[in-house]
Protein backbone atom coordinates (compact mmCIF):
# COMPACT_ATOMS: atom_id res chain seq x y z
CA UNK A 1 0.00 0.00 0.00
CA UNK A 2 1.36 3.61 -1.01
CA UNK A 3 1.57 6.18 1.82
CA UNK A 4 -0.22 9.01 1.85
CA UNK A 5 0.96 12.45 1.07
CA UNK A 6 2.18 14.80 3.91
CA UNK A 7 -0.43 17.79 2.96
CA UNK A 8 0.47 21.54 4.26
CA UNK A 9 -1.24 24.69 3.91
CA UNK A 10 0.60 27.58 4.70
CA UNK A 11 -1.19 30.89 4.78
CA UNK A 12 1.25 34.14 3.49
CA UNK A 13 1.22 36.49 7.11
CA UNK A 14 2.17 39.90 6.48
CA UNK A 15 6.00 39.84 7.60
CA UNK A 16 5.88 37.54 4.89
CA UNK A 17 4.54 39.09 2.21
CA UNK A 18 6.88 39.69 -0.74
CA UNK A 19 9.47 37.26 0.22
CA UNK A 20 10.14 34.31 -2.15
CA UNK A 21 7.68 31.29 -2.05
CA UNK A 22 10.71 29.03 -1.51
CA UNK A 23 12.05 31.18 1.88
CA UNK A 24 8.25 31.00 3.24
CA UNK A 25 7.55 27.78 3.13
CA UNK A 26 10.73 26.77 4.62
CA UNK A 27 10.48 28.77 7.66
CA UNK A 28 6.79 26.75 7.99
CA UNK A 29 8.17 23.69 6.65
CA UNK A 30 11.53 23.56 9.09
CA UNK A 31 11.91 19.87 8.41
CA UNK A 32 12.77 20.29 4.85
CA UNK A 33 15.80 22.25 3.43
CA UNK A 34 15.47 25.15 1.00
CA UNK A 35 16.09 22.42 -1.86
CA UNK A 36 14.41 20.02 -1.15
CA UNK A 37 11.27 23.01 -0.74
CA UNK A 38 12.35 24.10 -4.37
CA UNK A 39 12.42 20.68 -6.39
CA UNK A 40 9.28 20.07 -5.31
CA UNK A 41 7.98 23.85 -6.04
CA UNK A 42 9.71 22.61 -9.71
CA UNK A 43 7.84 19.18 -9.96
CA UNK A 44 4.19 20.64 -9.33
CA UNK A 45 3.78 19.79 -5.67
CA UNK A 46 2.77 23.41 -4.81
CA UNK A 47 -0.64 25.18 -5.31
CA UNK A 48 -2.26 27.78 -4.34
CA UNK A 49 -4.86 30.45 -5.62
CA UNK A 50 -2.87 31.21 -9.13
CA UNK A 51 -2.79 27.23 -9.40
CA UNK A 52 0.13 24.61 -9.45
CA UNK A 53 3.46 27.02 -8.72
CA UNK A 54 6.62 25.76 -10.11
CA UNK A 55 9.00 28.58 -9.69
CA UNK A 56 10.73 28.86 -6.54
CA UNK A 57 11.64 33.03 -6.72
CA UNK A 58 7.80 33.73 -6.57
CA UNK A 59 6.65 36.44 -4.62
CA UNK A 60 3.99 36.07 -2.21
CA UNK A 61 0.87 38.10 -0.84
CA UNK A 62 0.16 38.61 2.18
CA UNK A 63 -3.24 36.10 2.99
CA UNK A 64 -3.02 33.86 -0.23
CA UNK A 65 -2.66 30.02 0.99
CA UNK A 66 -0.50 27.47 -0.79
CA UNK A 67 -0.68 24.08 -0.29
CA UNK A 68 2.27 21.57 -0.74
CA UNK A 69 1.93 17.94 -1.17
CA UNK A 70 5.09 16.24 0.33
CA UNK A 71 5.28 12.68 -1.40
CA UNK A 72 6.72 10.20 1.20
CA UNK A 73 10.54 9.50 0.42
CA UNK A 74 10.82 6.62 -2.17
CA UNK A 75 13.26 3.30 -1.07
CA UNK A 76 16.83 4.29 -0.95
CA UNK A 77 18.71 2.47 -4.18
CA UNK A 78 21.01 1.01 -2.54
CA UNK A 79 19.87 -2.67 -0.81
CA UNK A 80 19.62 -2.90 3.25
CA UNK A 81 22.31 -4.87 4.49
CA UNK A 82 22.49 -6.25 8.28
CA UNK A 83 25.73 -5.33 9.35
CA UNK A 84 27.00 -4.88 12.90
CA UNK A 85 27.65 -1.24 13.73
CA UNK A 86 29.54 0.80 16.91
CA UNK A 87 26.88 3.06 17.33
CA UNK A 88 28.42 6.43 19.40
CA UNK A 89 25.15 8.24 19.35
CA UNK A 90 22.02 8.41 17.75
CA UNK A 91 18.92 10.43 17.74
CA UNK A 92 15.97 11.07 15.28
CA UNK A 93 18.26 13.60 13.30
CA UNK A 94 21.85 12.08 12.92
CA UNK A 95 23.64 9.61 14.08
CA UNK A 96 27.31 8.80 14.74
CA UNK A 97 29.56 5.80 13.99
CA UNK A 98 33.11 4.26 14.79
CA UNK A 99 34.04 3.10 11.43
CA UNK A 100 36.35 -0.09 11.09
CA UNK A 101 38.84 -0.19 8.90
CA UNK A 102 38.00 -2.38 6.06
CA UNK A 103 34.37 -0.81 5.36
CA UNK A 104 33.82 1.62 2.84
CA UNK A 105 31.23 4.46 3.74
CA UNK A 106 29.02 4.69 0.08
CA UNK A 107 28.33 2.17 -2.94
CA UNK A 108 30.72 2.64 -5.52
CA UNK A 109 32.07 0.52 -8.84
CA UNK A 110 33.74 -2.55 -7.48
CA UNK A 111 31.97 -1.67 -3.91
CA UNK A 112 28.08 -2.00 -4.63
CA UNK A 113 27.14 -4.13 -0.92
CA UNK A 114 28.78 -4.08 2.27
CA UNK A 115 28.99 -0.64 2.62
CA UNK A 116 28.46 1.69 5.54
CA UNK A 117 25.40 2.75 3.91
CA UNK A 118 23.99 -0.37 3.60
CA UNK A 119 24.54 -1.17 7.21
CA UNK A 120 22.52 2.52 7.67
CA UNK A 121 19.77 1.98 5.68
CA UNK A 122 19.05 -1.43 7.57
CA UNK A 123 19.94 0.07 11.29
CA UNK A 124 18.22 3.10 10.80
CA UNK A 125 14.78 2.00 8.82
CA UNK A 126 12.07 3.97 9.11
CA UNK A 127 13.41 6.72 11.27
CA UNK A 128 15.12 8.12 7.75
CA UNK A 129 12.88 10.94 7.07
CA UNK A 130 14.19 11.09 4.04
CA UNK A 131 16.88 13.17 2.20
CA UNK A 132 15.68 14.91 -0.82
CA UNK A 133 13.00 13.01 -1.16
CA UNK A 134 14.52 9.21 -0.86
CA UNK A 135 15.03 7.18 2.37
CA UNK A 136 18.16 7.20 3.19
CA UNK A 137 21.07 8.38 4.87
CA UNK A 138 22.95 11.84 4.30
CA UNK A 139 26.36 11.39 3.65
CA UNK A 140 28.64 14.69 4.86
CA UNK A 141 31.89 13.78 4.86
CA UNK A 142 33.80 10.19 4.18
CA UNK A 143 36.42 8.26 5.75
CA UNK A 144 38.83 6.14 3.00
CA UNK A 145 38.18 2.52 3.07
CA UNK A 146 40.97 1.74 5.35
CA UNK A 147 41.38 4.60 7.85
CA UNK A 148 39.29 3.95 10.90
CA UNK A 149 37.21 6.03 12.89
CA UNK A 150 34.00 8.65 14.11
CA UNK A 151 31.42 9.60 10.77
CA UNK A 152 28.24 11.43 11.18
CA UNK A 153 25.72 11.13 9.39
CA UNK A 154 22.03 12.58 8.55
CA UNK A 155 19.12 10.98 9.07
CA UNK A 156 16.44 13.70 8.29
CA UNK A 157 16.61 16.65 5.32
CA UNK A 158 17.38 19.59 7.56
CA UNK A 159 20.20 17.62 9.76
CA UNK A 160 21.74 17.24 6.35
CA UNK A 161 21.48 20.91 5.07
CA UNK A 162 22.71 22.06 8.73
CA UNK A 163 25.66 19.33 8.85
CA UNK A 164 26.36 20.02 5.45
CA UNK A 165 27.03 24.03 5.91
CA UNK A 166 29.34 22.61 8.52
CA UNK A 167 31.65 20.72 6.83
CA UNK A 168 31.13 23.31 4.08
CA UNK A 169 33.07 25.31 6.42
CA UNK A 170 35.46 22.98 7.45
CA UNK A 171 35.52 24.59 11.13
CA UNK A 172 36.34 28.19 10.48
CA UNK A 173 33.36 29.33 12.30
CA UNK A 174 34.26 27.24 14.95
CA UNK A 175 31.33 24.76 15.07
CA UNK A 176 33.07 21.96 13.33
CA UNK A 177 36.30 19.91 14.58
CA UNK A 178 38.17 16.79 13.23
CA UNK A 179 40.59 15.04 15.12
CA UNK A 180 43.03 12.41 13.35
CA UNK A 181 46.09 10.11 14.74
CA UNK A 182 48.52 8.85 12.74
CA UNK A 183 51.52 6.98 13.14
CA UNK A 184 54.58 8.03 9.96
CA UNK A 185 58.17 7.28 9.25
CA UNK A 186 60.37 9.66 10.23
CA UNK A 187 59.87 12.70 12.58
CA UNK A 188 59.00 16.50 11.26
CA UNK A 189 61.49 19.06 11.56
CA UNK A 190 59.08 20.86 13.98
CA UNK A 191 56.72 19.91 16.70
CA UNK A 192 54.17 21.15 15.11
CA UNK A 193 52.89 23.26 12.03
CA UNK A 194 50.80 23.67 9.07
CA UNK A 195 50.88 22.03 6.04
CA UNK A 196 49.62 24.46 3.13
CA UNK A 197 49.55 22.90 -0.71
CA UNK A 198 46.78 22.23 -2.79
CA UNK A 199 45.73 18.87 -3.66
CA UNK A 200 44.44 17.92 -7.08
CA UNK A 201 43.56 14.61 -8.70
CA UNK A 202 46.76 13.30 -10.15
CA UNK A 203 46.91 13.42 -14.14
CA UNK A 204 48.91 10.09 -13.97
CA UNK A 205 46.80 7.76 -12.10
CA UNK A 206 43.14 8.89 -11.61
CA UNK A 207 42.90 6.71 -9.12
CA UNK A 208 45.55 9.08 -6.89
CA UNK A 209 45.40 12.60 -5.69
CA UNK A 210 48.69 14.58 -5.54
CA UNK A 211 50.21 18.06 -4.76
CA UNK A 212 49.03 20.50 -7.93
CA UNK A 213 49.50 24.13 -8.32
CA UNK A 214 46.80 23.54 -11.73
CA UNK A 215 43.57 24.68 -12.49
CA UNK A 216 41.62 22.08 -11.06
CA UNK A 217 43.41 22.12 -7.90
CA UNK A 218 41.86 23.07 -4.37
CA UNK A 219 43.30 24.47 -1.13
CA UNK A 220 44.26 22.28 1.61
CA UNK A 221 45.43 22.71 4.73
CA UNK A 222 46.34 20.16 7.56
CA UNK A 223 47.75 21.01 11.19
CA UNK A 224 49.96 18.78 12.43
CA UNK A 225 51.47 18.09 16.16
CA UNK A 226 53.55 15.54 17.29
CA UNK A 227 52.94 13.29 20.36
CA UNK A 228 55.76 10.48 20.34
CA UNK A 229 59.14 9.79 18.31
CA UNK A 230 60.33 6.35 18.19
CA UNK A 231 63.84 5.01 17.24
CA UNK A 232 65.49 1.95 15.98
CA UNK A 233 68.43 0.23 17.63
CA UNK A 234 71.10 2.91 16.86
CA UNK A 235 68.86 5.84 18.39
CA UNK A 236 67.69 7.47 14.84
CA UNK A 237 64.37 8.25 14.80
CA UNK A 238 62.53 6.12 12.58
CA UNK A 239 58.37 6.92 13.51
CA UNK A 240 56.23 9.01 15.45
CA UNK A 241 53.13 9.75 16.53
CA UNK A 242 51.01 12.31 15.39
CA UNK A 243 48.07 14.33 16.23
CA UNK A 244 46.44 15.98 12.79
CA UNK A 245 43.01 18.25 12.46
CA UNK A 246 41.58 19.52 9.16
CA UNK A 247 41.17 23.10 8.05
CA UNK A 248 39.97 21.90 4.69
CA UNK A 249 38.49 18.11 3.70
CA UNK A 250 39.76 16.95 0.68
CA UNK A 251 40.22 13.43 -0.48
CA UNK A 252 43.10 11.67 1.04
CA UNK A 253 44.32 15.18 2.00
CA UNK A 254 45.99 13.83 5.11
CA UNK A 255 48.20 11.22 3.49
CA UNK A 256 48.66 13.09 0.54
CA UNK A 257 50.09 16.26 2.79
CA UNK A 258 52.30 13.79 4.90
CA UNK A 259 53.73 12.02 2.14
CA UNK A 260 54.35 15.78 0.32
CA UNK A 261 56.50 16.61 3.92
CA UNK A 262 58.40 13.36 3.74
CA UNK A 263 56.46 11.44 6.10
CA UNK A 264 53.88 9.47 4.91
CA UNK A 265 51.20 7.06 7.12
CA UNK A 266 52.89 3.68 8.16
CA UNK A 267 51.12 0.86 5.72
CA UNK A 268 50.13 3.67 3.71
CA UNK A 269 49.90 1.25 0.42
CA UNK A 270 49.32 4.07 -2.18
CA UNK A 271 51.55 7.01 -1.21
CA UNK A 272 53.69 5.46 1.17
CA UNK A 273 55.03 2.69 -0.98
CA UNK A 274 58.75 4.11 -1.25
CA UNK A 275 58.75 3.73 2.45
CA UNK A 276 58.46 -0.43 2.47
CA UNK A 277 62.17 -1.17 3.05
CA UNK A 278 62.31 1.27 6.16
CA UNK A 279 59.89 -1.67 8.12
CA UNK A 280 63.67 -3.61 8.42
CA UNK A 281 64.66 -0.63 10.41
CA UNK A 282 61.53 -1.68 13.02
CA UNK A 283 62.27 -4.59 15.57
CA UNK A 284 60.70 -8.05 15.39
CA UNK A 285 57.60 -7.12 16.98
CA UNK A 286 56.89 -4.01 15.06
CA UNK A 287 57.54 -5.62 12.16
CA UNK A 288 54.80 -8.50 12.96
CA UNK A 289 52.14 -5.70 14.08
CA UNK A 290 52.82 -3.80 10.57
CA UNK A 291 52.38 -6.48 8.44
CA UNK A 292 49.13 -7.48 10.81
CA UNK A 293 47.57 -4.06 10.38
CA UNK A 294 47.55 -4.31 6.36
CA UNK A 295 46.50 -0.59 6.06
CA UNK A 296 47.25 2.96 6.82
CA UNK A 297 47.58 3.69 10.30
CA UNK A 298 45.33 6.54 10.33
CA UNK A 299 42.59 6.74 12.82
CA UNK A 300 39.87 9.96 13.37
CA UNK A 301 39.84 9.80 17.05
CA UNK A 302 37.92 12.78 17.69
CA UNK A 303 34.65 14.31 16.08
CA UNK A 304 32.78 17.57 17.10
CA UNK A 305 30.32 19.76 15.72
CA UNK A 306 26.66 21.81 16.62
CA UNK A 307 23.92 19.35 16.75
CA UNK A 308 22.17 20.73 13.25
CA UNK A 309 18.03 21.12 15.16
CA UNK A 310 18.93 21.28 18.85
CA UNK A 311 21.74 23.88 18.53
CA UNK A 312 23.61 21.24 21.23
CA UNK A 313 27.60 21.39 21.38
CA UNK A 314 28.19 17.60 20.81
CA UNK A 315 31.65 15.67 21.08
CA UNK A 316 32.82 12.58 20.66
CA UNK A 317 36.14 10.20 20.98
CA UNK A 318 37.18 7.18 19.47
CA UNK A 319 40.00 5.10 21.48
CA UNK A 320 42.38 3.32 18.60
CA UNK A 321 41.23 0.13 17.58
CA UNK A 322 43.34 -3.14 18.00
CA UNK A 323 45.57 -3.32 15.26
CA UNK A 324 46.43 0.58 15.28
CA UNK A 325 47.04 -0.04 19.12
CA UNK A 326 49.22 -3.19 18.93
CA UNK A 327 51.85 -1.51 16.79
CA UNK A 328 51.60 1.62 18.83
CA UNK A 329 52.30 -0.72 21.88
CA UNK A 330 55.22 -2.40 19.45
CA UNK A 331 56.62 1.04 18.11
CA UNK A 332 56.91 2.19 21.94
CA UNK A 333 57.59 -0.99 23.75
CA UNK A 334 54.92 -0.31 26.50
CA UNK A 335 51.33 -0.85 27.71
CA UNK A 336 49.23 1.48 25.46
CA UNK A 337 48.20 3.86 28.09
CA UNK A 338 44.19 4.70 28.13
CA UNK A 339 42.37 6.46 25.41
CA UNK A 340 42.61 10.13 26.65
CA UNK A 341 45.29 10.25 28.99
CA UNK A 342 47.48 12.66 27.27
CA UNK A 343 45.97 16.13 26.35
CA UNK A 344 45.71 16.68 22.79
CA UNK A 345 49.37 18.85 22.13
CA UNK A 346 46.78 20.88 19.12
CA UNK A 347 44.10 21.60 21.82
CA UNK A 348 47.20 22.85 24.48
CA UNK A 349 48.62 25.23 21.44
CA UNK A 350 45.27 26.71 20.80
CA UNK A 351 44.59 27.22 24.44
CA UNK A 352 47.78 28.90 25.29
Amino acid sequence: MTAPQDIRTIEIAEAEAGQRLDRVLGIHIAELSRARLQALIKQGHVTGARGTIEEPGLRVKQGERYVVAVPPPVPAQPQAEYTSLSIVHEDGDLIVVDKPAGMVVHPAPGHAGGTLVNALIAHCGESLSGIGGVRRPGIVHRLDKDTSGLLVVAKSDVAHQGLSEQFAAHGSDGRLTRRYVALVWGTPDRPRGAIDAPIARSRHNRTRMAISQGPTSRRAVTQYALMEVFRDETGVPIASLIELELETGRTHQIRVHLAHIGHPVLGDPVYGSGFKTSARRLNEKAQAALAALDRQALHAAGLGFEHPVTGKRLSFESALPADFAALLEALRGAVVPKAGGKRSPLRKARSE
